[in-house]
């Protein structure tokens, strides 16, 4: 029995058994054993009222096959057929004789713990199964108990009416349960061994994870005392581009764009090509720093990433981190403090319920190697505690070297280098694109469909606002440029909502027209009694809320305690004499709770909803209250780049001048701040109305000691001076020296924009390799038929390889002129379309969906460079062995073929294969003696057999990823490998280094 069938089965067991509840109850006994169809044409009047139900029941089929089907997959393979037979038919049985009335949900209090302990109580186990099967058994059937108790509960009570009314009851019921069975967090798959009390908490600490992490509040209602209305974060969530800023390891990524791949360094590489999917980088490294300006979107992702592992719901790329335990650990809050023990890791999220928290959990989770540790906002802290910091992860990770992690921070606070000692791999969070953003856009929309009600506009006409902004966006590049971050793109699309379609102009009028919006006018504008009654204009709200977070910036915090800033407010209202009487708790707590801009994150804890309005706000203050010089003294600080780049905006002529001329004296005056000063001067024209010539020369002046951009790292930081930046670039690179102007077109092209795109045009005349790769490499960053008429097909694109990252460039791939190389980069069903490309030498496909016939590749003869990564069976797996020229392969199927029948190529030299399993048997690899090069890519930390077969080929590297080396040492007539080299990373390791030592042969451990 498969996998797909057996979760089939036990999906339609359940769905049926739900029904039978629905209608009210069997009635006759011939009706126990009958079908769902049956039970329906039995108890339901009429063909199309038959079929409606029929339908939404076959959701709820569906929506508990997708949760079982991966968990079996897993499963099944350590129990030959008997045993899974067995197993289904278990389960099956009990759930047929079990007491599922709905007096006994009820008499369980729904409690799915308690109804499972009911029926083992009363039901006789199955016998005859051996001790894994008997396990397997356990576990399947208190998920499918768990599924229908989820499901019961969401069912209406049901009495029998007429047609019509039925009908109408059971229009949404598959898909609302198909959603709720969605948001149930994963409970067993790949789950640690432990404890009974380990698993019970980690199902309840997943679940509140899954819940409570999975809301984004869009928009506040009309009454104080109801909750804001939220959409899920799941359905929300946009895909990021990243890119590697690891300067010594993109050398890598360009030798592959000139298709001369530097085979030797492939697994280093990982994912780290330019503007790829953040998912992709994220997947090739255990260990990763994520970087990326305000608003990009860093806290969001780990949101994201915390919720879908609770849920066991990765795919694609990120499909071999289900299983894991989420751990997200808010740096903000250990401000002024020692970081967090692991048994204290939980307090941020799971506070309510750490007292239940089994002793050593969190270590258990860590020490197991399948946790997923989660650290959010080393910018947001002091230079001092963030070395604390560093030093805390260093002795951590030294503990458990075997858990992944992902630390964000913003560029200014953390060096692509910053963890480098820790063997992190640097990723930096890119600007959306065009077709970034457009996606963007409609996500957007199709989360705020589900709110339904309390919007500013009927659900009905969404679709249009959502055109309406997709078209102004197409239409003015500077709107592209405006919204190049989540942050700033969401709220260009609730003020578009809010405000009738009317969109501002540049960032400063985002940010205030967002603060108008939220603090005052959405409320004013709706009549709601607490804004109607209130004696607080806008302005007033505006010089509290300024206030508060000035004294926040100024303290280096961004959170407070509620009980000192009721106390903060108190004292600004005696100074607003306007309002004599009004008491600071009570206008607080209309703040925090109309406001929309401020939050409480813990108990009795205040801070503002995104740290760019207490920037924005303590920018503003600053400029009220004439406190350049402050700025000035602290420009060198990353905490308060944001802050002085908006106080220029605010800041009338005689205070611009002074905050400029100070920072850019300091540059002259110290040199080890002189490169921060003067970009941070040369970034604030983003802002700045107007300048005088004389402070304009002198920021000219900084700009050219910036400029030509040299080092891998320039490009994202000059970027974020904005386009006035363009207009210092040169019209021709040819004066340039090739290292620079590669580094200038990247940076041209991640300012973006109509004017980057006429730049880059002037480029093309360039010659030089790397400079026309760069050129190549942007596309993605444009509009993609634009950027294809203006620059592509001006380039000899001869003999290079072309990334498509999004559909907008597939359709135009015929016109761009001849190309050796192809990597798609994008979720690709259109495989077949290949065979309407011209021969290529080199092929990446990094997320294959749907059943994919490779024949297509006979197209291609000449293929020497092949990555196939699926997530579907493919067919035609025979066509590699035709492909006599192929030197690389790096081969990911759901379907792997026996690899006693793979065939190679006789000048392959360098083999990939991802998910090898326990089954799997590498032995015949050591037929193909040309192999210099293999790397095995395992799942769930399993031994492969055959392996001491690859490890006796002399000479040969071989890299191994997520195998049970300890087990391989000990495994009965184990061979000492005789290889070149043994590389070894995130795997199972022996508890004595010195069993890892062979003679002659190199061992490195990552």
């Amino acid at each position: 029995m498969s996998a797909e069938a057996a979760a089939l089965r036990l999906g339609t067991i359940v769905a049926r058994t739900a029904a039978d509840i629905w209608l009210g109850g069997r009635r006759r006994q011939q009706e126990r054993h009958s079908s769902l169809t049956e039970l329906v044409r039995l108890r339901v009047p009429g063909l199309r009222l038959q079929r409606s139900v029929e339908r939404q029941f076959g959701q709820i089929t569906d929506a508990v096959f997708d949760r079982l089907e991966p968990y079996l997959e897993h499963e099944f393979r350590g129990l030959d057929e008997a045993g899974r037979q067995a197993v289904v038919d278990a389960v099956c049985d009990t759930f047929a004789r079990a007491d599922l009335s709905d007096e006994a949900v009820f008499a369980a209090d729904a409690n799915p713990a308690e109804l499972i302990r009911r029926i083992t109580g009363s039901v006789r186990a199955p016998v005859g199964l051996s001790e894994a099967e008997s396990r397997l058994y356990e576990m399947l059937f208190a998920e499918c108990v768990e599924y229908y108790v989820r499901i019961v509960r969401s069912l209406p009570v049901f009495e029998e009416r007429a047609a019509a009314e039925l009908l109408a009851r059971t229009a949404t019921l598959g898909a609302e349960v198909a959603r709720l069975l969605e948001r149930l967090p994963d409970r067993s798959l790949l789950a640690p061994d432990g404890t009974d009390r380990d698993t019970a908490f980690r199902r309840r600490y997943l679940e509140l994870v899954s819940r409570d992490l999975d809301e984004v509040e869009l928009f506040r209602r009309t009454s104080d005392r109801a909750a804001g209305p939220r959409v899920r974060l799941s359905v929300a969530y946009a895909s990021l581009r990243a890119t590697g800023d690891d300067g010594s390891r993109r050398r890598t990524v360009r030798s592959l764009s000139r298709l001369r791949p530097d085979m030797s360094d492939w697994e280093e590489a990982g994912g780290e090509s330019s503007g790829m999917r953040v998912e992709t980088g994220l997947s090739g490294a255990s260990r990763v720093l994520l970087r990326g300006e305000a608003g990009s979107g860093k806290t969001t992702l780990l949101r994201w990433l915390a919720v879908t592992a609770a849920r066991g719901a990765f795919s694609g790329e990120l499909a071999d981190w289900n299983g894991l335990t989420p751990v997200l650990v808010k740096l903000r809050e250990y401000s002024g403090r020692t970081p967090p023990a692991p048994d204290a890791m939980l307090d941020g999220i799971a506070g309510p319920i750490t007292g239940i928290m089994p002793k050593g959990w969190v270590e258990r989770q860590l020490d197991s190697g399948r946790a997923l540790l989660l650290i959010d906002g080393v910018d947001e802290l002091l230079d001092r505690e963030r070395r604390a910091v560093r030093d805390w992860l260093r002795k951590l990770l030294m503990a458990y070297d075997g858990v992944r992690v992902v630390v964000t921070s913003r560029p200014a606070a953390a060096g692509a280098d910053w963890l480098r000692g820790e063997h992190f791999t640097a990723l930096h969070l890119d600007r959306m694109r065009p077709p970034d953003l457009a996606a963007f856009v409609r996500q957007w929309h199709q989360a705020v469909r589900e709110l339904g009600e309390d919007l500013p506009c009927p659900v009905d006409d969404l679709p249009l606002y959502e055109q309406s902004l997709l078209t102004s966006l197409k239409d003015r590049p500077h709107l592209q440029s405006l919204a190049g971050t989540p942050l700033l793109a969401a709220m260009l699309c609730a003020l578009h909502l809010n405000r009738g379609r009317q969109l501002p102009r540049d960032r400063m009028e985002l940010y205030r027209n967002a603060l108008h919006t939220l603090v005052h006018d959405r409320d004013a504008d709706r009549n709601v009694p607490s804004a109607v009654d209130s004696k607080l204009s806008l302005n007033d709200k505006l010089v509290i809320l300024r206030d508060l977070a000035w004294r926040l910036s100024d303290n280096n915090r961004s959170e407070i305690s509620v009980e000192q800033a009721a106390v903060h407010v108190g004292r600004k209202l005696r100074a607003m004499r306007h309002l004599d009487g009004m008491e600071g708790g009570r206008v607080l707590d209309q703040l925090r709770h109309r406001s929309g801009i401020l939050r409480s994150p813990a108990e009795a804890r205040l801070d503002f909803v995104h740290r760019t309005f207490q920037e924005y706000l303590a920018s503003s203050e600053a400029a009220e209250e004439d406190r350049m010089g402050n700025l000035v003294e602290r420009a060198h600080l990353d905490l308060w780049r944001e802050t002085v780049i908006m106080a220029a905006g605010h800041a009338n002529a005689r205070q611009r001048e002074e905050l400029l001329g100070g920072i850019l004296d300091r540059a002259e005056r110290e040199p080890r701040h002189a490169r921060t000063l003067r970009l941070l001067a040369a970034s604030c024209q983003e802002t700045l109305p107007s300048v005088s010539e004389r402070l304009a020369q002198r920021l000219d002046e900084a700009v050219a000691h910036l400029l030509p951009a040299r080092r891998e790292t320039d490009p994202p930081a000059l970027a974020a001076v904005g386009p006035s930046l363009l207009r210092r670039l040169p019209q021709s690179l040819g004066a340039l020296t090739e290292k620079a102007a590669v580094q200038t077109v990247r940076t041209v092209a991640l300012i973006g924009g109509e004017e980057a795109l006429d730049l880059l045009a002037g480029y093309v005349e360039d010659r030089r390799d790397t400079v026309i790769d760069e050129l190549v490499d942007a596309w993605g960053y444009f509009d993609a038929e634009a950027y294809a008429g203006r620059v592509l097909s001006r380039l000899p694109l001869e003999g290079r390889r072309l990334r498509v990252t999004h559909s907008g460039q597939w359709r135009l791939l015929t016109e761009v002129g001849p190309f050796a190389g192809l990597s798609i980069s994008l979720p690709f069903e259109e495989f077949a379309t290949l065979a309407d490309v011209p021969p290529l030498a080199v092929l990446s496909v990094f997320d294959l969906r749907g059943e994919a016939d490779l024949a297509v590749l006979r197209a291609h003869p000449g293929l020497t460079f092949l990555v196939l990564l699926a997530h579907a069976p493919v067919r035609g797996l025979e066509v590699l062995g035709e492909l006599r020229r192929l030197q690389f392969l790096s081969l990911g199927v759901r379907n792997t073929p026996d690899l006693g029948d793979l065939r190679l190529a006789p000048d392959m030299d360098h083999l990939d294969l991802w998910g090898v399993t326990a089954a799997s048997d590498v032995s015949s690899l050591a037929n193909h003696a040309g192999l210099s090069r293999v790397t095995l890519l395992t799942e769930e930390f399993c031994l492969p057999r055959g392996l001491d077969s690859v490890a006796a080929m002399p000479g040969l590297h071989l890299s191994l990823h997520g195998v049970d080396v300890a087990a391989w040492l000990r495994s009965p007539g184990f061979v000492p490998p005789r290889l070149a080299e043994l590389r070894l990373y995130n795997c199972v390791l022996p508890e004595d280094p010195g069993a890892l030592r062979f003679r002659g042969v190199q061992v490195v451990v990552r």
